[in-house]
């Protein structure tokens, strides 16, 4: 049931004809809890759609009500229009929840420029039938509302000492930090302070969400909403809340790599002896966004000269000459140079694994992405509704 398995939680999904398909395209997630916590994160892009605009300031105070989200049209550049239609579907649900519009959450996803009359009339309509529609197991239609190229949904649910954790996300494209392109929704019926679910959902999300670098192209819409109802009377132990919260994170995003446009591989990238974080990160992400080495590994191909030709144009602190690099347990590079042959390698299952030693340090970081195929430059290519 994903968001609506955690006590205190109702949702609904209900279709009102943003997609072309017919089928669901508007949702709502409310806290019915004794505490209506909230906290979110929010895409670094400069560019940020309405939505975005207005719930960064919804949150501030860390109290969420509800979330209202939409998929068929992406209300970004739509000019003070656009968020208008955000702010007249925050009211709605306000006054049809008898809660504050200021403590309702935004979120829209699809095509950015679309936003008119139109799309307008049809999300205030969705609000409407999707808060009449609420029950405690409606999360199934909740995530599948929230769909635009996904070829499933993704849901997961992580159960602790007396509490637990739900989730729902979307997204298939432009996936690259920060946040990649999601929306995703977490409730929980832990006890927490907004504080608390603030530095846990953060904690989570910057070695989750934010290590997602599918295409490495940035959305307008991001955004990932926690939402906590403190239904189960029980405060958490802070470590093993933060390992379930980080649990449901990493979940979610890696379903969201296995679904992503195209794609015909997913790449875990795995960067060890790195002398920072940082720096395993950022070498990590250079491969990820490399694509003569997503081509190639598409092509099937261990080609790793092109990972070091991509290491090479980071600040991570490194001898290129003294690198390793296998992929999918072959040492295809030892210290820069040739190590086993190219043709014990493997790379026909869709599981792709690189691990990237630079003997530097003791950090570490795991960067996933996907290979760059025929199928995501056709699709991207006809994308427009």
């Amino acid at each position: 049931m994903s968001v609506t398995a955690p006590q205190g939680f109702e949702a609904a999904g209900v279709a009102v004809g943003l997609k072309s398909t017919g089928k669901q395209d508007v949702a709502v997630v409310v806290n019915r809890g004794p505490l209506k916590v909230g906290v979110a994160v929010f895409t670094s892009n400069r560019a940020k759609a309405n939505p975005i605009l207005w719930s960064e300031q919804a949150v501030k105070d860390g109290v969420v009500e509800a979330i209202v989200l939409n998929s068929g049209g992406a209300n970004c550049f739509t000019g003070s229009f656009g968020f208008q239609t955000t702010h007249q579907t925050a009211e709605k649900a306000g006054a049809l929840l008898d809660v504050s519009s200021g403590d309702i959450l935004i979120c829209s996803t699809g095509l950015i420029g679309t936003g008119d009359e139109v799309f307008r009339a049809k999300v205030l309509d969705g609000t409407e039938k999707a808060i009449a529609a609420l029950t405690a197991d409606g999360g199934e239609d909740a995530s599948l509302a929230i769909m635009t190229t996904d070829s499933h949904p993704k849901r997961t649910v992580v159960q602790g000492d007396g509490w637990s954790i739900g989730g729902m996300a979307k997204g298939a494209g432009m996936l690259a930090p920060g946040l990649a392109t999601m929306l995703v929704v977490i409730t929980t019926d832990a006890v927490l302070t907004s504080a608390q679910a603030d530095a846990h959902l953060r904690a989570a999300t910057r070695v989750s969400f934010d290590r997602l670098d599918s295409d490495g192209c940035m959305s307008t819409n991001d955004q990932v909403t926690l939402m906590v109802s403190g239904a189960s009377g029980v405060t958490p132990d802070p470590d093993a809340f933060t390992k379930a919260l980080r649990e449901v994170c990493t979940n979610l995003a890696t379903q969201l790599q296995g679904d992503a446009e195209g794609a015909s591989h997913d790449i875990t990238i795995e960067v060890t002896g790195a002398a920072s974080e940082d720096d395993a990160v950022e070498v990590g992400r250079s491969v990820a966004r490399n694509n003569l080495f997503k081509a190639a590994i598409f092509g099937n191909d261990p080609n790793w000269g092109r990972v070091l030709a991509a290491i090479g144009t980071t600040d991570a602190v490194f001898d290129p000459y003294n690198v390793d690099v296998s992929m999918n347990g072959v040492r295809v590079c030892s210290q820069g140079g040739p190590d086993r042959p190219r043709e014990e390698v493997d790379l026909t299952p869709r599981a792709t694994h690189v691990l990237i030693d630079l003997k530097s340090g003791a950090a570490e970081a795991t960067i996933w992405t996907n290979d760059l195929t025929h199928d995501y430059v056709h699709e991207n290519s006809a994308y427009s509704s």
